[in-house]
């Protein structure tokens, strides 16, 4: 079988620090080549992989101020889809652009939708020439057909195991009102647990108002982008790891981590936590403050080796290449869906922020 992965082009795959999307095609790209399929990986053309590699991109537009993101992503797309003819699958990790161009692309065309990024974009799949993967059954839009729910997986060599735990609390993402930063702020110090934060500032604003007058070096920490090697230890070395979103996150691959890690989650019951958290083995769900603080007290009697084992269990990358190979068999063997699929009626339900 012959599979283009068209991956993001923000960052390098796999990212040096932070980058999802990236980082989720570059496993899934090693993990299909470890199977024998022969793999083309559009990306960044200082991408490290196994496969073949193609692009236009010298690196990620994220990366340099003088690269459009809009531009080049558009140059991206148009070199994969040019040579989309010579593969019997076409997986997209981007957004919505590949999909406005989808009666370009001359292979069976595979999308897989990381979130809605704003209801603007979502013409592009309600008509778009593709199947479609998500992430998490709880990030389902009842509008569009799906051909499978795949859940992300994550390296567990990358990610050791740590037995003993300090007695610290971590928030690990993108810093914004989403992720709900200041209010780990306020679980940690209710709790009376000094907190690490570790993230890429995306709301300039909120960082200023709400996180930084709290960090002192002491009981507040913040680290910045934390790279694959660092994120491994800062994990490993906390009692949980706080995710007290404000949106239906689609998956949540730092809760993923923290758990392969040991180190069980303490997350608001939204979008995929209850899929994602298997209650009083991995962690605990919660709706308020309140509740966050008592599980905080209650999360480290959990076993933190049967948090690692069930995580290793369900979420290893390895199983996530098994899941996907299903379905480009199933797509092959099937061929392409219908090359239109009916207006989006409600499009407010399929509002979602980026991971």
């Amino acid at each position: 079988m012959r599979v283009a992965l068209l991956g993001p082009v923000a960052w390098r795959t796999p990212p040096h620090h932070y980058g999802p999307w990236e980082q989720v095609t570059g496993l899934l790209a090693e993990g299909l080549v470890a199977h024998g399929v022969d793999v083309t990986l559009f990306a960044t053309l200082d991408s490290v992989t196994s496969a073949r590699l193609d692009g236009v991109c010298p690196q990620g537009y994220a990366d340099n101020p003088d690269m459009d993101g809009r531009v080049w992503e558009a140059m991206h797309v148009s070199h994969a889809f040019a040579r989309s003819a010579q593969f019997d699958l076409v997986h997209s990790h981007l957004d919505w652009l590949p999909l406005a161009f989808a009666e370009h692309c001359r292979a069976p065309l595979l999308t897989t939708v990381h979130g809605f990024s704003g209801a603007g974009i979502l013409p592009a799949y309600a008509r778009a020439r593709s199947s479609y993967v998500s992430i998490s059954d709880a990030d389902r839009s009842p509008e569009l057909d799906y051909v499978a729910t795949v859940q992300h997986g994550v390296d567990l060599t990358g990610l050791p195991f740590t037995p003993d735990a300090g007695p610290g609390l971590v928030v690990f993402g993108r810093i914004h009102p989403d992720k709900g930063t200041h209010t780990a702020i306020e679980i940690a110090r209710r709790a009376g647990r000094p907190l690490t934060i570790c993230g890429i500032v995306q709301d300039e604003r909120y960082f200023a108002e709400e996180v930084a007058p709290h960090i002192d070096g002491d009981r507040v920490v913040y680290l910045g982008s934390v790279g694959p090697r660092r994120r491994a230890e800062v994990l490993g070395a906390s009692s949980a790891l706080l995710h007290p979103i404000a949106f239906d996150e689609p998956f949540g691959l730092s809760v993923v981590e923290s758990m392969v890690c040991g180190t069980p989650v303490v997350a608001y019951a939204r979008g995929s936590m209850p899929e994602v958290v298997d209650e009083g083995v991995t962690g605990y769900l919660v709706h308020t403050v309140e509740q966050a603080v008592d599980a905080v007290t209650r999360v480290v009697d959990l076993d933190r080796a049967a948090c690692r084992a069930r995580a290793r269990q369900r979420f290893s990358a390895d199983r996530m290449v098994t899941d996907y190979l299903a379905v480009y068999e199933r797509l092959v063997r099937g061929g392409t869906p219908p090359a239109e699929r009916p207006v989006v009626p409600d499009q407010a339900n399929l509002v979602r922020s980026h991971p």
